[in-house]
């Protein structure tokens, strides 16, 4: 599995799953930009721009918009992976029944050459000298270089309940609002192992993004964008 190696900047912004919601990704970014003034920043996106919000085609296009004028790394979720599926491999109803519907809509049934090539050349997974970020985690006890795409699109359970000794380092993810040790779905989930960054925003209205500094892996602050 390739890993994307991130610059070394005096900040990094960990977006989580936006799920449509360009309203609460246009504010993000002016938040981001705002909180880091003249301090060099970059910001990581940690999956599942589409599905269930309203305009999951606004998203896609706001980021592409983005990654011209600033650093940002987009790494897959599963909701792009499953509409990949339903648009090249005819896997439709599975993808519907999870949010696609709304996206399809927001598309008016046609999904741009351009946004699908952004969707297929998204990278799975990142790092950077303190910490790595993937959209639901990795399979416990294997190495980065045995990691499979489709544990770090969809992994819950096993990677949830890991010890800090079986993860490569630091996580960042998103991908489960909530479980047994995450109840609250709009708080973000800070442990010293992993940083969980979903906050089930197309439900809760309510989108988190980790502040990370250099030498420190957990995140000096989470921001909540309403």
């Amino acid at each position: 599995m390739r890993i994307i190696d991130l610059p070394s900047t005096e900040l990094t912004y960990a977006i989580g799953d936006i799920h449509g919601r360009l309203d609460l990704l246009e504010r993000a970014f002016g938040l981001i930009e705002a909180h880091a003034g003249t301090r060099d920043f970059q910001v990581v996106c940690l999956g599942d721009y589409v599905d269930r919000g309203p305009d999951s085609r606004g998203v896609i296009d706001f980021l592409i918009h983005q990654q011209r004028r600033i650093r940002l790394t987009c790494l897959k979720g599963n909701h792009e992976d499953m509409m990949l599926d339903a648009i090249e491999a005819g896997e439709w109803s599975f993808w519907l029944d999870n949010g696609g519907e709304e996206t399809w809509s927001s598309y008016l049934g046609e999904v741009p050459d351009q946004h699908l090539a952004w969707l297929r050349a998204l990278p799975v997974s990142a790092r950077d000298a303190d910490r790595f970020y993937v959209h639901a985690g990795f399979m416990p006890g294997l190495d980065l270089t045995d990691q499979d795409e489709e544990a770090c699109l969809w992994i819950r359970g096993r990677f949830l309940i890991a010890e800090a000794e079986e993860l490569p380092g630091h996580v960042v993810h998103g991908h489960t609002p909530r479980h047994n040790d995450k109840l609250a779905m709009e708080e973000p989930e800070r442990l010293p192992h992993r940083t969980n960054l979903d906050t089930g925003a197309c439900w809760t209205g309510v989108l988190g993004v980790g502040v990370f500094e250099p030498g420190r892996a957990g995140p000096v602050s989470v921001l909540r964008v309403r």
